[in-house]
């Protein structure tokens, strides 16, 4: 590979473009796999050309640099002419990349990010980003969008869930996008409604005989990383089950814990799942 790939790029080439000058001056420079990683990129674009006839490659503005080291990989290899398109990235107040969650990236696709989860991505987004995202993402008319980004204080939050529901309504729907709101509005609004909150299911063996502590149940559930911070969450008031605020760190679940076989977890303000017993 490098002998037949690495040979047609220049190093001096490479470290002038932007997305290596940049990493030049950081603590540590660049590595060779960022170096190389230019010439994956650009392998897959030539081959995809030459065996697939792809024409084009979208990507992040952030990728400019690796999709021209396609086009000029793939005209020396194949003769072929193809082609790249950037985009400017979606970036917060903070100039960081949005798109990014708990769990990883925020996907499209339902069966990764459930449309609950979705929605309360968007939902939750700093007051500074609103009028962005609904200008960007929406087909709102712009004198509603202006409406919107002008709100104040707590009225914001009336912008953020207009913003939520039209993104998630294109991407799963109206329907999707009605449900996730409707729980949403349920479970941060006092309301007592979980039936369209995300789902975990959990083996009611676990819970057999003396229970599972409450701590090592969140963590068993991925609502804190670790004990002590478990811990840390109950003497801060932070954990409640159905509602009620845990203040016993030594308490025991137990399927007896279980309303028709569900229990609503909630760590802070913005994490909550229903688990149910299987």
């Amino acid at each position: 590979f490098i002998r037949e790939i690495g040979s047609c790029f220049n190093v001096n080439t490479m470290l002038r473009a932007e997305c290596f000058k940049r990493r030049m001056d950081r603590e540590g420079g660049v590595t060779m796999f960022e170096l190389n990683y230019m010439l994956m990129q650009s392998y897959d674009f030539m081959v995809m050309a030459r065996d697939l006839g792809v024409k084009i490659q979208f990507g992040g503005n952030d990728q400019w640099s690796n999709i021209i080291g396609g086009v000029d990989l793939t005209r020396k290899k194949t003769g072929k002419e193809v082609y790249g398109m950037t985009f400017s990235l979606l970036t917060n107040s903070e100039g960081k990349k949005m798109g990014k969650t708990q769990k990883g990236a925020l996907w499209l696709d339902a069966d990764k990010t459930s449309p609950y989860e979705f929605y309360q991505y968007w939902r939750n987004v700093a007051d500074a980003d609103v009028e962005k995202c609904l200008r960007m993402l929406t087909f709102l008319p712009m004198d509603e969008v202006k409406r919107l980004s002008s709100l104040q204080d707590k009225e914001i939050n009336r912008a953020k869930e207009v913003l939520a529901f039209e993104v998630t309504k294109l991407v799963h729907g109206e329907a999707e996008a009605s449900k996730a709101q409707e729980a949403a509005r349920a479970a941060f609004g006092g309301g007592a409604d979980i039936s369209n909150m995300p789902t975990v299911q959990f083996e009611r063996s676990r819970l057999a005989g003396e229970g599972m502590g409450v701590v090592t149940f969140i963590k068993e559930l991925g609502l804190v990383p670790s004990n002590r911070e478990g811990f840390m969450t109950i003497e801060q008031g932070g954990l409640k089950l159905d509602g009620e605020k845990v203040a016993d760190k030594k308490l025991m679940i137990t399927p007896d814990s279980f309303k028709d076989g569900k229990l609503l977890v909630e760590k802070g303000k913005k994490k909550k799942v229903v688990v149910e017993l299987v």
